[in-house]
């Protein structure tokens, strides 16, 4: 299916976005906001964003891929993901007013700007859905745990480590130094954060305001996926929310996490367009 890709420039607070509307030939009335996790550009890792956005064109799919405040070419000054919602609020405006075909909205995100895209549901209800791509859930605690138990454990298993071992190229004091490090915070109590919760506990939150279809992506050889997974065990609302009718899950066992190689991030592609169409 042809598309079309038209560059724009939006305003957001006084600052501009940038970004790149990509519409077909002939449009559903259901768009996706790709939102980009940080730090990087609309293009993304290996051209990910780009290729997203011409992927969903050709499944009739109208997309908007944009730099937030500090990224790219947009002006203003870096902010991380929790401190975009206006962004996102501005591209969806801007969205709607270049898309005529377009009335509903799919937000997409990878790692923290999967995040990002759950704490926005709170702020727009009208969202009509959600695609998590290996979603941000990093604290100190939940980081080393998911080192030890996923990275480490591997390692033992990895005919690499064994090779360096036997050469005698291996570090062993400074790699012993890393992983005492990491056990020790994993018995450490959090670090205050003054009025905010825990991020897993502020997601907790988000989650409960949105009764919506979600379509969750993860990645079998990614720590940050690994570290949500566990995040999940803990938590009967997590729980819950994962085994809900309303959420559909796909797992890429082989998959890194931006899924780097072509036929990961075609998949991704194709399973993201599959997902949409069927809301529409």
């Amino acid at each position: 299916m042809p598309y079309a890709e038209t560059p724009l420039t939006l305003e957001c607070q006084g600052d501009a976005l940038v970004g790149i509307l990509t519409q077909p030939a002939q449009s559903s009335e259901l768009g996706v906001l790709i939102i980009v996790g940080g730090p990087q550009c609309r293009t993304g890792s290996h051209r990910q964003f780009t290729l997203l956005a011409r992927g969903l064109a050709r499944h009739g799919i109208p997309s908007l891929r944009f730099d937030y405040r500090g990224m790219g070419d947009s002006t203003g000054a870096l902010r991380n993901f929790e401190e975009i919602q206006e962004d996102i609020a501005s591209a969806l405006q801007g969205f709607l007013a270049h898309s005529p075909t377009t009335r509903r909205f799919v937000l997409w995100g990878l790692c923290d700007a999967a995040s990002a895209a759950l704490f926005h549901t709170r702020i727009n209800p009208e969202i009509a859905g959600l695609i998590l791509c290996n979603p941000w859930t990093r604290t100190e605690q939940g980081f080393a745990k998911a080192q030890i138990k996923h990275y480490y454990r591997n390692r033992l298993t990895n005919p690499q480590l064994w090779k360096k071992i036997l050469t005698g190229q291996f570090r062993l004091t400074q790699s012993l130094r890393e992983l005492c490090t990491a056990v020790l915070k994993t018995t450490q109590s959090p670090a205050p954060r003054g009025p905010l919760l825990p991020l897993p506990e502020r997601m907790q939150r988000a989650l409960a305001d949105y009764p919506g279809p979600t379509l969750l992506i993860l990645s079998g050889q990614d720590l940050t996926a690994r570290e949500f997974e566990d995040t999940v065990k803990t938590s009967d609302l997590w729980k819950s929310w994962l085994s809900s009718p309303a959420v559909t899950r796909h797992d890429l066992p082989e998959a890194d996490h931006t899924f780097s190689q072509r036929h990961w991030n075609d998949q991704v592609i194709q399973r993201s367009a599959e997902w949409v169409n069927s809301l529409a």
